[in-house]
């Protein structure tokens, strides 16, 4: 028996509201949209009287933001899908912080990936860390990253990231205390996330961050050598792109 998805909406544009039910309506039949508010006060007073399984959460609202109401509610469990109208960059921090969000104007592929994701895992019991790393992500460069392990979640100073190694579609992190977390994502997840980072892949396999970089040995395409000494080759094809962002990073130091 399938099982019904109770769902909120807190947004105050009458236009992005109304799409966004469509698209459920139409894309998303497992959703029932339980109610509709406008507000911070209306928000908490609906999501503590429905008590839903998912609210789709507008960040700005007019009198104060998404997050007041996760804030005040009186009992959280229950998961968000934030909406916003942030730029791309500025998205990195839900992303960073592994939490789920739509861009607007919504798309509906974008909306179904977001619903599933929420479905595959709507039990856990992590939202909490996950809100406050993004709170602390959305006001300033991300400094944290929420990894999705295999037994829950990971928070992770990026500064204590040493590399990232594929394994299959999923990504083995070495951090600095000799320590190695299993993660449930593809290698190419970080590279998008963390390009405008200390960060380079140097190969199809592996994304170093250059502030472990002990040793670079010329060649062909090369090899680092790290600062826990493990050694890795350099792809030919990722060689220029290393040496540009390694002169960058050295620059800036």
């Amino acid at each position: 028996m399938t099982e019904h998805i109770r769902s909120i909406i807190v947004e105050d544009e009458n236009r992005s509201a109304s799409t966004l039910i469509n698209l459920l309506k139409q894309y998303c039949p497992k959703v029932e949209v339980a109610g509709l508010a406008t507000t911070v006060k209306e928000g908490i007073e609906l999501i503590n009287r429905e008590k839903p399984d998912l609210v789709f959460l507008d960040i700005a609202l007019p009198d104060g933001e998404g997050f007041n109401i996760l804030e005040k509610v009186s009992l959280q469990n229950f998961s968000v899908i934030f909406i916003t109208a942030y730029d791309k960059y500025a998205t990195k921090a839900f992303e960073f912080s592994a939490v789920h969000y739509l861009l607007k104007p919504i798309n509906y592929l974008e909306l179904q990936k977001a619903v599933d994701r929420f479905d595959t895992n709507r039990h856990e019991k992590d939202f909490s860390k996950k809100l406050n790393i993004l709170g602390e992500n959305l006001h300033g460069k991300p400094e944290k990253l929420v990894l999705p392990a295999s037994d829950g979640l990971e928070v992770i100073n990026l500064d204590e990231i040493i590399r990232f190694e594929a394994s299959h579609n999923y990504t083995y992190c070495h951090l600095v205390n000799n320590k190695q977390i299993f993660v449930t994502r593809p290698i190419g997840a970080f590279d998008t996330m963390l390009r405008n980072h200390h960060f380079v892949r140097i190969h199809s396999k592996y994304i170093i961050n250059l502030k472990y970089l002990k040793k670079y040995i010329r060649g062909k395409g090369g090899f680092v050598r790290m600062s826990d000494n493990v050694e890795i080759s350099v792809s030919k094809s990722r060689k220029n792109r290393f040496l540009e962002k390694l002169n960058e990073f050295a620059f800036h130091m």
